[in-house]
This record gives C-alpha cells, structure tokens and sequence, in this order.
C-alpha cells in the first residue's frame, strides 16, 4: 500500500549575490533539516520521492532550485562558477534552525562538497554525495553535455522530450504518463518546450581567473578535510563515477560509508528511488539521527 504524500509548502531562500532559491519543504518545520540538491540541468522535483521519505521518517526535507535552474533566480551575469554555486548552499544551511544534512547529486554534491570545506564541517550535520566524486569519468561527463546541449533549440512536444530522456537513460522505462515532464520545462512564446534552465549555463567564462568546473586538486582537497559523517551513493550502472572513482573517494575519505545501486545509472534517485531512499535512511539511521 502506497503511503499518503506528505504535504509541502513552497518558499524563497537568500542565497549569495542577492540571489533568492525556490524550495519545497516538506514535513515539519521544527524536525531535523535536510537539504537536496540536483545535479546541473535539473530541477528540485527530482528529489520529490526521497524528499517524501525524508519527511515520514520525521526529517524536515527541503529540495532546492540551484541558481538559475527551475523556479530560482537566474545569474543577473549570466556568470555560473562553481564558487557561487558552493556560496549558494553556505549561505541557505547557515539559514536552517541547526546544522542539515546534506544531500547532492552532481553538481549538487560538488557545490555541498566545497561548502563544507569553505565553511568548516560544522556547516552540516552530514554529507550524501549522489555519484560524484573527486574523480569524474571523461566519456560521462562528455554525454551529460551532449544532451543537455541536445535540447538547446527546445522540443516541439512532450513526446520528443521524452524520446531524448529515454534515449538518454535507456535502461529507465519510459512512462506511461508523460505530462510530469512539465515541471522540468518552459514553455517559450515560439510554442517550444525547453529545459528549465538559464541557457547560460552552459557558457564557459573567459574572464574568470579560475574554471567555471571545479579542478580535482580541490576536490581532492575538501575531500580529505571531510571529519563529519559522509555517504558516497554511486549508481551502479553510472558512466560517470566508477568503481575505480568511488574506491579512490572512500581511500580519501575513510570514515564514509558506501552503497552502490543496482538498476541505477548516473540519474540514481530517478533511476531507482526506493533503493536511494532506503540507503540513505539507513546511513542516517546507522549514524544515530
């Protein structure tokens, strides 16, 4: 029997740069935070089956829009470095009634990742990395950005989204009903459907000093000043983070659990919820929360 929705109330986040972050909250206010984070190209609705878990186990769950995605602020520059990424989720957790967890999927993660080690391990009370680590695999990140830039001139229908969503998760059946894809969309004035986020997104900054992607040194940096409870969520069927990849993050990283999903690609919690969620209540159960 399918339990009852928890239900959630949508609110505004100051985040850095006067930018203002849309999340859905759900479950009770005065329970423990937890913030989700998607990966770059997504919207905060993916995160709405785990978030729904989140909260029957008494989590206060809160899934966020980063800058520039779904119902958030765009970049008024047009400027999308990782540091305003990272700034972004310091910025919200030090809003929250005690420390959260940390819960990110890609870009998600990375940005959680460099929060913490900008602000120190107290920023959160946990960190879930969702098949992303220090170590990125060329060849998935490679068809991230293909589809991403696949749908640039937008989709004449709901039916051709979902044709490039199922091309580019094949593994994943196709559904029945394709009108939640809407949430991840925009609609243009040319009668388009595109992807609901800032097109420049994509663009890489020539005047920044530094990458608008984050350098593995860095990475391998955050990672070893880790000292709160950490699990890493690989996808087992994931082209982006290998075994390999996730061996070299739990050698960085020690003290962090570990759960590799079966009949899940890079997009886990989409892929296979039910085993996402249960891992990572599970991790927050074993860890005493």
């Amino acid at each position: 029997m399918t339990p009852p929705n928890v239900p959630s109330e949508s609110k505004r986040f100051d985040a850095s740069d006067g930018i203002q972050l849309t999340g859905d909250c759900f479950g009770d206010s005065t329970n423990r935070p937890a913030i989700l984070l998607h990966g770059g190209g997504q919207t905060r609705h993916s995160w709405s089956g785990t978030a729904q878990s989140l909260a029957r186990a008494g989590w206060y769950a809160i899934t966020i829009d980063l800058r520039g995605h779904g119902e958030s602020d765009w970049d008024p520059k047009g400027t999308y470095h990782h540091e305003s990424f990272r700034n972004d989720v310091v910025e919200v957790a030090r809003k929250m009634s005690e420390p959260p967890v940390l819960i990110g999927a890609s870009l998600g993660g990375i940005s959680s990742l460099l929060a913490i080690h900008e602000a120190g391990n107290e920023l959160a009370s946990a960190l879930v990395l969702v098949d992303i680590a220090t170590r990125m695999e060329a060849a998935g990140a490679n068809r991230i950005m293909e589809f991403m830039k696949g749908g640039e001139d937008g989709f004449a229908s709901l039916e051709e989204v979902a044709d490039a969503v199922s091309a580019y998760n094949p593994h994943r059946p196709r559904p029945k009903d394709i009108s939640g894809l809407e949430k991840n969309l925009r609609l243009g004035d040319d009668g388009r459907y595109r992807w609901h986020w800032d097109p420049d997104f994509m663009k890489v900054d020539p005047n920044h000093e530094g990458e608008n992607f984050v350098t593995p040194t860095l990475l391998d940096d955050a990672a070893a000043s880790l000292e709160l409870p950490t699990l890493l969520v690989r996808g087992r069927m994931s082209d982006l983070l290998s075994e390999e990849g996730a061996k070299t993050f739990l050698e960085q990283v020690p003290h962090a659990d570990f759960a590799d999903v079966s009949g899940a690609g890079h997009m886990v919690a989409g892929d296979r919820n039910d085993l996402f969620s249960e891992a990572v209540l599970g991790f927050l159960a074993k860890r005493g929360f």
